[in-house]
């Protein structure tokens, strides 16, 4: 964990740039981020009408620090357009969104861009190259949230979008994201129909360690954030966790019939801290909620 927890998003929502009505209507969902995309839901003759979509948004936004906006992939005209879109625009999303990443390099040189104008966006990484996997621990150094691809992800790899074939990719991601306190955001679910593969899928991802998941289906909000918002019973027993091992001058205690110790303090720690920083940004409530969890 970084000293000072970022407050990471449990839950994302792509909409197409397509209509400006059906991009502002998206936002009475209940999301923590809406994520305004200009890249694979916008066929290429329309990108500029749909970056005028983007920017018409942007200055209806209510709170833009929590819009993010999914640019073309760095090297294409497409992108270049995308990053004057955020450079001219009187109003700046919070978040902007880079796609088919390979290095650190190419998020430090979108972040230097924008902020030679002023803007100074959190920066979130789609891992979805193989040299994004096998450069995700410099990537994570560099981004303030990593979010998996599956699909071209998996399309390069020849496989099917399953668990056990994104595993690696999404083990190297935790454990990067771990490291340098990134927000860790998992991928779309892709099968609609079946409710029962998002809700297995949420919680395995959460077992890892990620912190949140990408929809592009405002219906599965609801499961998505009753399984990744802070938990009020979790948070409640996290400060108990603390309380015991400081009880125990930083040593072993007994917490209802099982030990607890240091790293368990340290989890504890971490698991306030974060809830904490989520409630101060994201809840309409404030920090009041970091207590209730809603």
């Amino acid at each position: 964990m970084t000293a000072r927890a970022r407050a990471i998003p449990r839950s994302i929502l792509y909409t197409p740039a397509l209509s400006l009505d059906r991009v502002v209507h998206a936002w009475s969902y209940d999301a923590d981020v809406y994520v305004i995309d200009l890249e694979d839901a916008v066929p290429g003759p329309r990108k500029p009408a749909a970056r005028q979509v983007c920017r018409a948004a942007l200055e209806k936004a209510a709170e833009p620090a929590n819009i993010g906006v999914r640019v073309n992939q760095l090297g294409t005209a497409e992108a270049v357009h995308d990053l004057l879109l955020l450079i001219e625009c009187p109003v700046r999303p919070g978040i902007v969104v880079m796609t088919m990443v390979d290095s650190a390099v190419e998020v430090e040189l979108v972040r230097a861009t924008l902020a030679s104008a002023g803007a100074r966006p959190e920066i979130y990484v789609t891992v979805e190259t193989p040299a994004a996997v096998a450069a995700v621990d410099a990537i994570a150094a560099s981004a303030d949230g990593l979010i998996l691809g599956s699909a071209d992800l998996a399309a390069t790899l020849g496989v099917e979008i399953t668990w056990d074939g994104l595993l690696a990719a999404r083990q190297a991601m935790a454990m990067a994201c771990a490291r340098y306190g990134t927000a860790c955001v998992d991928t779309a679910n892709f099968r609609l129909a079946e409710p029962e593969v998002l809700a297995e899928e949420t919680d395995r991802v959460r077992a890892l360690g990620f912190h949140g998941k990408v929809t592009v289906h405002p219906g599965e909000l609801d499961a998505i954030n009753t399984a990744l918002r802070p938990d009020p019973d979790e948070l409640r027993r996290a400060k108990r966790v603390t309380e015991a091992v400081a009880s125990a001058d930083g040593g072993v205690a007994v917490l209802d019939g099982s030990m607890v110790g240091p790293p368990f303090a340290r989890r504890a720690r971490s698991t306030v801290v974060l809830g904490e920083a989520w409630a101060a940004r994201f809840s309409s409530h404030g920090t009041a909620d970091a207590e209730t969890g809603r």
